[in-house]
């Protein structure tokens, strides 16, 4: 091989070499030509987690919305969303990096304004998805689904198969995230307000289904003699739930609603073991966030709240088209 071939072949695979991330984090970037690349905008996501089946689906509409625009698209956050330092520190990279543009769901609500504030006054625009900041404004938009509704939806629907005075259980995500409080608080306005008796509400799942299984099993070791029903507000601790109902031979018997879809949790409503999920549009979540903020950077008005729905998904309903689509969304 001739040394030219040699050192042509060597810059080609330089050129194909992907980002890794080795910090912690998790992270891909959508490609182009890279002399085009010098020309477009670069807009850097950054989710709360990575590894739930819902960012999957985020990241998925997101990377489309990028490739129909002509956009540059870096995708990176912490791997499980207990971890705000990470996202801190993914922001601050990504200011340092000075990109187009950031979309971030905030970890807690209070402790990324910090690094938001710092992004805005480097003049990089920012918008905010799945889960608000307390107490902010500058962000180019909220792009979300109307979490206090899905809680409440959640409890009528409960309310209806227990009647006044059922005995439920409240486990909680964790504290800071504004998303699951909203559904929390939703969900126990709305059971108060139905006459279901709250017996337990003050327990927290934590950010993995395994701390989720945890906080379950303790729950369920106290209650599981008066217990008739249970709300869980996202992916992780409904599959814990699930996992040690099932455990219990108890899954089918309590009357069971969480929040968000993954195969095991569809697979479980299909067979009567959770009643209901309320199901978001992660793939519009995304989507809609990469577009609102090419806009923005371009001058377009771009509205300050934009909803992405949420539905109550049940064993009767789940065979619909339409529910079909929002219950097998495509994913990264």
């Amino acid at each position: 091989m001739t040394l030219a071939l040699f050192c042509g072949l060597s810059i080609l695979a330089i050129g194909c070499t992907t980002p890794s991330a080795t910090d912690g984090t998790t992270g891909s970037t959508t490609t182009t030509d890279s002399d085009a690349q010098k020309d477009k905008l670069t807009i850097a996501m950054v989710p709360k987690g990575t590894a739930h089946e819902f960012w999957k689906t985020v990241h998925a509409g997101a990377d489309d919305a990028a490739k129909e625009l002509g956009v540059n698209l870096i995708w990176k956050g912490p791997l499980n969303e207990n971890d705000r330092e990470q996202q801190i520190k993914v922001i601050e990279d990504f200011v340092t990096q000075k990109v187009s543009g950031i979309c971030v769901a905030p970890l807690d609500d209070k402790a990324l304004r910090n690094p938001v504030d710092e992004a805005l006054k480097e003049k990089i625009p920012v918008l905010v998805f799945d889960s608000g900041l307390a107490d902010f404004t500058g962000t180019v938009s909220f792009v979300a689904t109307d979490n206090k509704k899905g809680g409440m939806i959640a409890a009528e629907a409960m309310a209806k198969s227990l009647g006044k005075g059922g005995k439920v259980i409240v486990l909680r995500y964790i504290e800071g995230s504004a998303s699951t409080n909203q559904r929390e608080e939703g969900f126990l306005e709305a059971a108060k307000a139905a006459g279901l008796e709250i017996v337990s509400d003050n327990q927290y799942a934590g950010a993995t289904v395994d701390t989720a299984m945890s906080a379950s099993e303790n729950l369920m070791n106290r209650f599981r003699d008066s217990v008739q029903g249970i709300f869980c507000p996202n992916e992780s601790s409904t599959a814990g739930m699930l996992k040690v109902l099932q455990d219990l031979k108890l899954a089918g018997k309590v009357a069971f609603y969480g929040f968000d879809a993954s195969e095991k949790l569809v697979a479980a409503l299909g067979a009567g073991e959770i009643n209901g999920l309320v199901v978001q549009n992660p793939y519009k979540m995304g989507k809609l966030s990469v577009e609102s903020m090419v806009k923005a950077i371009k001058g377009e008005k771009v509205e300050s709240r934009l909803d992405t729905g949420a539905t109550l998904v049940n064993k009767e309903n789940m065979s619909q088209p339409d529910i079909d689509k929002v219950l097998h969304p495509p994913k990264i």
